[in-house]
């Protein structure tokens, strides 16, 4: 291979060349992500520590799930009738104050167990307001044909901290305590500001969205209508909810691989190193011109390979079908945040993102519980073949009602 075609095997970086805002962007956004998931292991292993009950360590996943999908909507219609900027900078001050807030409880300590959830549950609501706004940063930062490469650079580098951030917690919890690993992620927002400060002012490009339930009704009819951005939320969530594997894992480990736990921890490891891998290797794909066929396929690898991870009876095979199904599902999503904010009017993109993150929170977490229930039905390879057949009927269902998805796009008229 030419040194030239090796370059663009690679995740293309031209918006780190073209764009000084993405760039500052892009590294706030890392260092502030590496700070989120070691606030993720922390909270757990506090409420774990301060508890040793189960049902308290899943209230965490309420207490994140719940503002999430309640603030989400309504703040994708204020996204869509305000400076984005601005907006964005309030849910980070937000973030950031009661990330400060975990630092102070854990270092003072004696707090009761709800504090700490009505913490977590605060700044996840911060968290939700800021991401409709943040939604619109690539598509109003780039050039248009710049803007699938950029949604891989985030995509790299949020998986990157997510396989980082609880291997960094986990040392630090070790040697220092719960206190300092909140005090890190509380320092980690200065880098948020830091790439925030530098956006421009951001108003809705077009008609502002009305206030209220009105606007949030507005995004959800463009959802219904839109063709190509409505196959694309269906296709994610056909891949997650019919047949998101985490909480077969355990299961599976001990039916399969005799319940060894170094094998159990290399399961969500190998779905993310498929990921890193296929994002960095995204160059051909940010380049190709049709987002929506390499949607479908990634979500149709994604099903497949979770058969095979199913039927599969050795260890480190089912590693490699993990491997590959994370990569499938790097690809299609990838593709997915692709067709979405190329398809959907400015004016609207912070209410149809919304809807797009709701998606992406609330599908595994109904995955895992569609999962669970039918493999205490029958059997974890049950569940996992079932699932994985349900997802590639899903996604060719998908394929075969929505053509915009297939067909290339028309290229745009020469002014």
């Amino acid at each position: 291979m030419s040194p030239t075609g090796l370059r663009r095997a690679f995740i293309d970086v031209r918006p780190l060349r073209t764009s000084p805002v993405f760039r500052r962007l892009l590294f706030g956004r890392t260092v502030s992500t590496l700070g989120t998931f070691m606030t993720m292991v922390t909270v757990m292993y506090q409420v774990w520590d301060m508890t040793h009950s189960s049902m308290w360590t899943g209230a965490v996943g309420v207490a994140q799930a719940v503002p999430m999908v309640g603030v989400s909507l309504f703040a994708g219609a204020w996204a869509d009738r305000t400076d984005r900027r601005r907006m964005y900078l309030t849910g980070t001050v937000g973030s950031a104050v009661c990330s400060a807030l975990l630092t102070v409880q854990a270092f003072t300590g004696h707090v009761h167990v709800v504090v700490v959830l009505v913490l977590v549950a605060v700044q996840t609501s911060f968290a939700a307001l800021g991401a409709p706004a943040a939604g619109v940063f690539v598509p109003r930062l780039l050039p248009k044909d710049q803007v699938a490469a950029g949604l891989a650079l985030q995509q790299v580098t949020g998986l990157a901290m997510m396989l980082v951030g609880p291997a960094v917690a986990g040392v630090v919890l070790g040697w220092w305590g719960i206190g300092v690993c909140y005090l890190l992620d509380t320092l980690s927002y200065g880098a948020s500001f830091y790439g925030a400060f530098g956006l421009p002012s951001l108003p809705p490009d077009g008609e502002k969205s009305r206030p209220g339930v009105h606007g949030v009704l507005d995004g959800l009819r463009f959802l219904i209508a839109h063709r190509a951005v409505r196959g694309a939320l269906l296709t994610d969530f056909a891949a997650t909810v019919l047949s998101f594997p985490v909480s077969l894992f355990p299961l599976v480990n001990t039916e399969r691989f005799g319940g060894d736990p170094r094998t159990l921890g290399l399961f969500l490891s190998a779905l993310a190193v498929g990921g890193v891998t296929a994002t960095a290797l995204s160059g051909p794909v940010t380049r190709f011109a049709r987002p929506g066929l390499v949607m479908l396929v990634g979500a149709g690898v994604w099903g497949g390979a979770l058969v095979a991870f199913g039927l599969s009876t050795s260890p480190w095979a089912g590693l490699g079908l993990l491997v590959v199904a994370g990569a499938g599902d790097s690809a299609s999503v990838l593709a997915r945040s692709t067709i979405v904010r190329l398809h959907t009017p400015d004016a609207l993109l912070g209410r149809v993102t919304a809807a797009e993150m709701i998606v992406g929170q609330a599908g595994p977490n109904l995955g895992n519980v569609r999962g669970g229930l039918l493999a205490g039905w029958t059997s974890g390879t049950v569940s996992l073949v079932t699932g994985g057949l349900m997802c590639l009927a899903a996604v060719g269902a998908v394929a075969a009602t929505t053509p915009e998805l297939r067909e290339k796009p028309p290229r745009p008229a020469n002014p």
